[in-house]
């Protein structure tokens, strides 16, 4: 069965943003292939400033929101990085063939780098701990984004050049997965939604939490009154009604939207409704799983013994190939 690997950084409760662009996938993908799901917190610690305390806790919260929304520990492997130590082991191996400039050329490293005061070797060896979070588990394909293609195509780089260095052809190199991801804008109108921003809705926030947040958020710029029609194709609360409304309802919104047919706090309403209908039942399932902890405990001990199997494997495949063992 065709293999897929996909992680997500442990950022705490996961937003909307998050489910729609990258969580709703997993939760389709995992019953067409064999699926292994990660939550990165090695990746945390090298990139975002933390606690002990603190990415305990994101981590647990991730769990239970991946959880929650749907991903099924019966159907995928879901686990914890740093519960796999083959990762970081992995990681030193394919520095050795990595060269510097391929990490320095990549372009989120020079974006980030270029706002970081003093910059951490972690953020230069992002890519190759990835590469080897793909490679530990042999993933044919890798669920990415148009903007993670570059990343993946240095895992690619590294498996060419290990297998070239020892003349084995042991590293398939992983295609990308181009998955249908929806771009959110936040509550803002303005920028891809992002805690950092403080312009998100929290996948698993109540029915009122939510409103206070809908209420008074960005609608279409170019609508001054109520009787004034709008433009629906710009603005962001319609394009979330494409996200979580019906199809015909998405059709009722663009047409009262451009009749002057109702205000903003009219669709707003019709919005929330949509958006409690498809986040009722995650946040029911969530309030069950912080209930009963020892489910969670229970998911994520499987996913990484299940994990352990396959990169231990792939750690004494590896090492004896190099002479290591």
């Amino acid at each position: 069965m065709t293999r897929i690997l996909s992680g997500i950084q442990p950022s705490g409760e996961l937003h909307i943003g998050n489910y729609l662009g990258a969580i709703a996938n997993w939760v389709e993908l995992q019953h067409r292939y064999e699926s292994f799901f990660f939550i990165a917190d090695y990746h945390a610690i090298g990139t975002v400033a933390y606690t002990p305390e603190d990415i305990s806790r994101r981590v647990r919260e991730m769990a239970t929101s991946l959880l929650a929304a749907g991903v099924d520990p019966d159907k995928c492997t879901l686990f914890v990085q740093s519960r796999v130590p083959e990762h970081t082991e992995l990681t030193w191996i394919f520095n050795t063939v990595t060269p510097l400039g391929e990490l320095e050329r990549q372009t989120q490293y020079k974006d980030k780098a270029s706002r970081q005061e003093s910059v951490m070797a972690s953020l230069l060896n992002y890519p190759v701990l990835q590469a080897a979070d793909i490679l530990l588990y042999h993933a044919d394909l890798v669920p990415v984004g148009e903007d993670q293609v570059q990343h993946l195509e240095l895992s690619r780089e590294i498996a060419r050049r290990w297998n070239s260095k020892f003349g084995v052809q042991y590293f398939e190199e992983p295609k990308p997965l181009l998955t249908k991801s929806r771009r959110i804008i936040g509550l803002d109108g303005q920028a891809k939604m992002s805690k950092s921003l403080g312009n998100t809705v929290g996948l698993l926030e109540s029915s009122e939490s939510i409103w206070k947040k809908l209420r008074p958020a960005m609608t279409d710029p170019a609508r001054v009154r109520r009787e004034d029609p709008g433009t629906p194709e710009i603005c962001n609360i319609y394009h979330w009604h494409e996200a979580f409304s019906p199809p015909e309802t998405v059709e009722h919104v663009a047409n009262m939207c451009r009749t002057a047919g109702w205000g903003c706090i009219d669709c707003k309403r019709v919005l929330l409704d949509s958006m409690n209908r498809k986040l009722e039942p995650i946040r029911e399932r969530a309030a069950d799983l912080n209930a009963h902890p020892e489910r969670v405990d229970a998911a994520l001990d499987s996913g990484a013994e299940r994990a352990a199997e396959v990169a231990g494997k792939t750690m004494q495949e590896t090492k004896h190939i190099m002479g290591l063992a």
